[in-house]
């Protein structure tokens, strides 16, 4: 506790330029760092902090896959009245998971005070044609966050992974453009693109969800700047500001923004997705899925 105390006075002040004086803002600093000291991945199952529980998240991030939620998770996770659950948890999309139960799932995620919210993640809900349903029978007043990049982008960064991911199991691998274009149009039936079909899938969430409990972040400006789409999440979850611009900064030599906090420095899910192999990567087959996706 003293540590982080201190690792807090040292970082107020630097962002503030002058030293904390007044004995408030220590109280106020104290149960901040209180909260701070209750995320997740300090307890085990065994260990419950005093005046928490595990409660069935407020908010879920939806999805999409490839489109930044481990990065919008993690820089959440900065804020000290949110907790987050530690993996992607696959209850509503999943039927051996869904029958499980609420308890289940509730046992899942991590202890929390009553002031915090509970956040989990699970990209495949945003395309599972049973989620949508499943949660809002658990909660229908939950407030949903959807992370979105530029589509086309999207389909590049899942194939990308999946090649990869051949490759180190030495698996054979699909030309991008055979997988793409199938008898000279686009090949809807690949997974990849069915998840860029944004319209399809949210239009399944409007059945069971009003516009006003889903907030699209903005995947391409949340990794080149991060804060204003974070300010926008706080809002929408009506959560005091405490993200900061100190709580970034951005890496010269590797390319991009990291996280940082009184507990940790993270460089790792800012990164942007990795290039496309040069022998996958052709400029006409991706104008043509633009073009398609307009069309």
């Amino acid at each position: 506790m003293a540590f982080l105390l201190l690792s807090a006075y040292l970082l107020l002040t630097h962002a503030h330029g002058a030293p904390i004086e007044n004995g408030a803002l220590m109280e106020t600093l104290k149960s901040q760092v209180m909260l701070l000291s209750n995320k997740s991945e300090h307890y085990s199952a065994q260990v419950r902090p005093p005046g928490t529980s595990r409660r069935i998240p407020q908010t879920i991030i939806i999805g999409v896959r490839k489109g930044g939620t481990r990065a919008l998770l993690e820089m959440l996770d900065v804020h000290p009245n949110i907790v987050v659950a530690a993996t992607e948890v696959h209850f509503f999309d999943w039927d051996e998971n869904y029958v499980k139960g609420i308890d289940w799932y509730r046992s899942l995620m991590p202890f929390s005070y009553e002031n915090q919210i509970t956040i989990e993640k699970t990209p495949g809900y945003f395309t599972s044609p049973q989620a949508p349903e499943r949660i809002h029978d658990m909660n229908s007043s939950i407030k949903l966050l959807l992370i979105l990049r530029d589509p086309t982008e999207r389909v590049i960064s899942d194939y990308t992974q999946v090649y990869y991911n051949r490759l180190e199991s030495h698996k054979p691998v699909q030309l991008f453009e055979d997988i793409v274009i199938k008898n000279g149009a686009l090949n809807t039936k690949y997974k990849a693109i069915q998840r860029s079909l944004y319209d399809i899938h949210m239009e399944r969430w409007l059945q069971h969800f009003s516009l006003d409990q889903i907030h699209i972040v903005d995947g391409n400006t949340l990794v080149k700047d991060p804060l204003p789409e974070l300010q926008k999440v706080e809002r929408f979850l009506n959560l005091p500001s405490r993200i900061m611009s100190s709580n970034f900064y951005f890496n010269q030599t590797k390319g991009f923004y990291c996280i940082r906090t009184i507990e940790k420095v993270s460089c790792r899910i800012l990164k942007p997705p990795p290039y496309i192999p040069r022998k996958i990567n052709s400029e006409i087959i991706i104008n043509r899925m633009r073009v398609e996706e307009m069309s």
